[in-house]
């Protein structure tokens, strides 16, 4: 009798493309005081990343990408995560942003990723930012921030609202105006260093700006799936929404998973001052771990038999639909801030060594802390949730 229960095969993913990522590990762990320090992802580094196509999960093969499925993604953020969560973060944000090459025509698609085996696409919002249709194109104008990996990127992507040469909003059929996110190369662009945070250094998450740029009409994509995808494979009927969600949960779970793994060293042997045996002795301690670990493990398990339902649907020649996607955000949010609980406690519970700069549990507690700061982690996600769930008008932008 055929079932919708994910096989353990289902969970496990592309162990070919899981491999690579666990034989990078160890020079990305490597890296990560260099990461820490310098903000960025240095260059011998990088040079791994591409060896292993680990930038091409989710490009389209037509592009020679791998094209992947969400499960395997996700393994892949994780083991990156547990080594330096900047890198898997950065991997993760050009994996949903390389699946714009659904979007483009082949030859563009290309010209941009399948002719370069380095091409990285990044890409962040931009408030108060225009394209003004013309001949050929358009006129780009604006300053976009929180472009994650930039700095390595062979590419940006400007996310801009779409007005006519006279100046009025292009609006659609339904009356709101549309968007399309302009391709554009990064050395066309003015940098702005404006990375200077708590957590996740690294990504170099930089700001960047356009006047008056030109930009050609098949550089530009919609971002709504459903418009102008051109790949018929089932990772393209499902947005890149939901990769960034999986993937980023991916990232929290294995800050997460590194962190429990760190304490357990600590725990076996920091005798705390004034007592006379490790911390490994303590019940409470004991007990918090055990918590920490099945919180962990459990939500890390929702989002993988979530994905690997809908894989299975969106196999069999599906779209995926808004309870799907409904069910994926609100696992990917649950699995962000168990993570958080687990980074927590054990930062909590190894006391005063966990305070130190460059300590692992200190460095996986700031990252995790800046992970929950972002869009991904809003705790207003499960509001979105609660509302649909109760037949109440929801605001469905980051489902």
């Amino acid at each position: 009798m055929d079932t919708l229960i994910p096989t353990s095969a289902d969970l496990a993913g592309d162990q070919t493309v899981i491999s690579r990522a666990e034989a990078v590990r160890p020079a990305v762990e490597a890296a990560s005081n260099e990461i820490e320090d310098k903000r960025r992802l240095p260059p011998a580094l990088l040079d791994k990343l591409h060896e292993a196509k680990l930038f091409r999960l989710l490009l389209p093969r037509s592009s020679n990408g791998i094209e992947t499925d969400p499960v395997t993604f996700f393994h892949v953020i994780e083991t990156i995560a547990r080594g330096d969560a900047s890198t898997a973060w950065c991997l993760s944000q050009a994996g949903g942003c390389a699946m714009s090459a659904a979007y483009l025509d082949l030859p563009v698609a290309q010209s941009i990723f399948g002719k370069d085996p380095r091409a990285v696409l990044a890409w962040g919002p931009g408030p108060r930012v225009k394209a003004i249709e013309c001949e050929g194109g358009y006129k780009v104008t604006g300053v976009w921030a929180f472009a994650s990996g930039g700095r390595h990127a062979t590419w940006l992507g400007a996310h801009c609202p779409i007005y006519q040469a006279d100046g009025s909003p292009r609006l659609d059929p339904n009356g709101v105006q549309q968007e399309r996110t302009m391709l554009v190369r990064t050395e066309d662009v003015q940098w702005t260093d404006i990375w200077n945070t708590v957590g996740l250094r690294g990504t170099a998450s930089d700001q960047f700006a356009l006047t008056d740029f030109f930009v050609r009409a098949d550089h530009s994509i919609t971002r709504d799936f459903e418009k102008e995808c051109r790949e018929p494979g089932p990772l393209y009927r499902m947005g890149a929404g939901t990769c960034y969600q999986v993937g980023f949960a991916g990232v929290a779970c294995g800050i997460a998973r590194g962190a429990l793994d760190s304490f357990v060293d600590v725990a076996r042997n920091k005798v705390p001052r004034g007592m006379k045996s490790p911390i490994r002795d303590n019940a409470v301690v004991q007990s918090g771990l055990a918590q920490a670990e099945v919180g962990l493990r459990s939500a890390r398990a929702y989002v993988l038999q979530t994905m690997a339902g809908i894989w299975k649907d969106l196999s069999a020649g599906a779209t995926i639909s808004i309870e799907q996607r409904i069910t994926v955000r609100m696992a990917a949010t649950h699995a962000i801030h168990k993570a958080k609980d687990a980074v927590d406690f054990a930062y909590n519970a190894a006391g005063a060594t966990a305070i130190f700069e460059n300590h692992p549990l200190e460095r996986r507690f700031r990252d995790i802390h800046t992970v929950t700061q972002q869009l991904q982690g809003r705790l207003s996600h499960f509001e979105t949730v609660g509302a649909w769930m109760m037949g109440v008008d929801a605001d469905l932008t980051f489902v």
